[in-house]
């Protein structure tokens, strides 16, 4: 082999691992990065808090004879009377219904009255709100899926199967709550 074509080769295999090694660089990083310095990146992106494992409804949850929480997603509230706190989650609730677009009609919003509320006035100022009556004994099962602490500023997500699965705080940014909506409607097959 002559000296010009031994330093052609050399060049061109030196370019080679150069053009390798630029492709495993970041691969090489990622793994001392993950496994050296203990950098684990964030294992979830949603904003508001799963409620693991998934709770079933009842399907005595229901109004006007027909089940309330099958075949549709649903934000739900839970109150007894709707005092600033429910008004300002009731307001997240219709804003965020709002800003599905397309996807608004696969989304009810419901509220579940732990005690005799007000129904025409909370069906008067709420328009498309549903509103289940789970007072009494007869709600009590309902009630009792649903996670007791700090009740008055969560807004509850259920899936079409009639499954509890997220909690949102209201008084976080409810761009999080249209965001992890979104997300769960396009993802969704069903509902």
């Amino acid at each position: 082999m002559s000296a010009p074509a031994a330093q052609l080769r050399s060049r061109n295999l030196r370019m080679v691992l150069l053009i390798g090694g630029l492709f495993l660089l970041p691969l090489v990083a990622a793994f001392c990065m993950y496994y050296g310095a203990g950098y684990h990146p964030a294992r979830h992106t949603n904003h508001g808090e799963l409620i693991e494992p998934a709770r079933s409804l009842p399907p005595s949850a229901t109004t006007h004879g027909a089940p309330v929480f099958r075949h549709i997603w649903s934000l739900v509230y839970v109150g007894a009377h709707c005092d600033e706190a429910c008004e300002h989650s009731l307001y997240v609730m219709r804003q965020t219904h709002l800003a599905l677009n397309n996807d608004a009609d696969r989304v009810q919003r419901v509220f579940i009255a732990t005690a005799a509320a007000a129904a025409d006035e909370l069906a008067r100022d709420h328009p498309g709100l549903i509103i289940v009556d789970a007072s009494g004994a007869r709600g009590e099962n309902l009630l009792r899926q649903f996670p007791p602490e700090d009740r008055s500023h969560a807004i509850f997500i259920v899936d079409p199967l009639a499954n509890l699965m997220m909690r949102f705080d209201s008084r976080a940014d409810p761009k999080g709550l249209r965001e992890d909506l979104t997300k769960l409607l396009k993802l969704s097959h069903v509902g």
